[in-house]
């Protein structure tokens, strides 16, 4: 260490441009997709799903004949893994199951939804060791969705084998005040994602409803004073009723409805057969003052600020793809595009892009202050403004640790793992405050500045080395395991452990060429007196 420190001293501005250029090539891994963010890893479970949504209205019978050819095809994937089965060995798969009329409650979720014959999920609990590491239960998920094919009249079907999220990988939330625009625009961003590889089970939130008579006031109405409240309300209580009385009969209301008779109130034509009322009491025939259709409503209007909302969301599979690089495809090219067509329409993320950007703001907003925090600490033992960053200039190193720890071990880098670099930061500068202490101590002693710096790695060689490594095997454990219990701590450790390594090599190399290089700025600016660092490293001498 000693020969490779006072190289590394005497050229130290070329040791500072190398470290700076090993930053720049670490996050060009991003730039070149060798390296991808994504905010929620994708956390594989041992059941697979499949939800299975048809039209508003769908009789439970045709619900339960689709889901009949799911359950084929989940049988078709049991006989196709357990082909290479030994005699007397488990099958892979242990239960198929499905509900029809709700999806399956997940813990508390949707645990009191109401029942629609139009809804049915369909289970598969796979037999599985504890410490599985063979195929990926995504890709059994994806076979299932090759067999079962297409279902008639399906609005919906996703298949997923993920043990949790946040929300939906894609989701972008389409506002306008014309219904019909917005359906078109999700019907193009539909066609849009679809066309992205590596993008699963596109749909919209846009559901027709059941089949209803749509009444329309004709013009001729107006002159008699009528209004469509006038023609709703004398329809609804010829077909449906008019409450005239309650009675009360033991703990009961009775009510009282008076309506047409039952052989006038079952067809199309009965209706236009009735007559209208007037504000005068004049009578005058349906088909003289309105105009009926049958048309589909709608299941469901939201709006958000007076505006409805049409919701288009998407599956990802990650392996191929993360949903952050195809969101930033799509709004950039196919969505402003689309959106450029249609001026009444705008849009907002929603989902996993929701919940990221709201993490992301409020983990930046935090280490900041946590940054800031550190940097007074440091600057009011050491009583200087500049000693606390060279101090502190091993953090983005420790990121750049983090960043290829994850990329030596394949994986991507995720929410997770911002979390560990921002813990890593009160981490990696305690090896560098010691070697910096020591440093100004050795100064106020007397001793030349040339040999104190090159002298305090030496002394602090082993401590720092023992601690980091003692800190990266204790991480190991965890890095290396792959169960869904942990899956959210493994990239916090990763960050941890390969970031306290980088961290050593940049505290015992460029923190002291950083430390010089102050100096020599402090010289050269009238601060300190005497000549600068360069010259007293060629003519110094150890003391005795």
């Amino acid at each position: 260490y000693q020969p490779a420190i006072a190289r590394a001293l005497r050229w130290r501005y070329l040791t500072i441009a190398g470290g700076l250029v090993i930053l720049a090539l670490t996050f060009s891994l991003f730039a070149s997709d060798r390296m991808q963010f994504q905010f929620f890893p994708s956390v594989e479970g041992t059941h697979l799903y499949a939800t299975l949504t048809m039209p508003e209205g769908t009789p439970v019978e045709q619900t339960a004949r689709a889901v009949a050819q799911i359950e084929a095809a989940a049988e078709q994937l049991r006989g196709e893994l357990d082909a290479d089965l030994a005699p007397g060995q488990a099958s892979k798969i242990t239960h198929v199951f499905s509900s029809i009329g709700s999806f399956m409650p997940k813990g508390s979720i949707n645990a009191n939804a109401q029942a629609q014959s139009n809804l049915a999920e369909i289970g598969v609990e796979l037999n599985l060791p504890r410490n599985y590491s063979g195929i990926s239960t995504r890709d059994y998920a994806n076979r299932w969705r090759e067999l079962t094919g297409g279902i008639a009249d399906a609005i919906e079907l996703g298949f997923t084998s993920e043990a949790f999220g946040i929300g939906k990988a894609i989701e972008f939330e389409l506002y306008g005040k014309d219904f019909n625009d917005l359906r078109n625009v999700a019907a193009e961003l539909r066609a849009a994602l679809q066309t992205y590889p590596g993008v699963l089970d596109v749909s919209d939130s846009f559901r027709a409803g059941k089949q209803e008579v749509q009444l329309t006031l004709l013009p001729e109405a107006r002159n008699l004073g009528l209004t469509l409240n006038d023609l709703g309300q004398q329809v609804r209580q010829a077909f449906y009723g008019y409450e005239a009385q309650r009675i009360q009969r033991g703990k009961d209301d009775i009510r009282v409805m008076v309506r047409y008779p039952e052989g006038e109130r079952r067809s199309l034509g009965d209706l236009e057969a009735m007559r209208i009322r007037t504000a005068d009491g004049t009578e005058v025939p349906f088909t003289s003052v309105a105009k009926a259709s049958l048309a589909r409503g709608y299941t469901t209007i939201r709006r958000v600020d007076g505006q409805r909302v049409v919701s288009v969301t998407a599956d990802v599979n990650r392996t191929v793809a993360t949903p952050e690089s195809i969101i930033n495809s799509v709004t950039r090219k196919e969505l402003a595009e689309i959106i450029s067509r249609h001026p009444g329409i705008s849009y907002s993320l929603a989902g996993e892009a929701e919940e990221r950007d709201e993490s992301m703001g409020s983990l930046i907003s935090t280490a900041l202050l946590a940054l800031l925090i550190i940097y007074a600490l440091l600057a009011i033992p050491l009583k200087s403004y500049l000693q606390p960053l060279v101090i502190m200039s091993v953090i983005p190193f420790g990121a750049v640790g983090a960043v290829l720890g994850h990329y030596l071990l394949g994986m991507d880098l995720v929410f997770f793992s911002l979390l560990g670099i921002v813990a890593l930061s009160g981490v990696v500068v305690n090896s560098s405050l010691v070697l910096v202490d020591y440093i100004n101590q050795q100064r106020k002693s007397g001793q030349s500045l040339h040999w104190v710096v090159g002298h305090a790695g030496s002394v602090r060689f082993r401590p720092i080395i023992l601690t980091s490594i003692t800190t990266f095997v204790g991480l190991a454990p965890m890095m290396m395991d792959n169960t869904i219990s942990t899956t959210m701590f493994v990239p916090m450790a990763i960050s941890l452990a390969f970031g306290v390594l980088m961290g050593t090599v940049i505290t015992l190399f460029l923190v002291p060429c950083l430390y010089l290089a102050l100096e020599d700025a402090l010289v050269l600016t009238g601060q300190h007196s005497g000549k600068p660092a360069a010259d007293e490293l060629l003519t110094g001498t150890e003391p005795e």
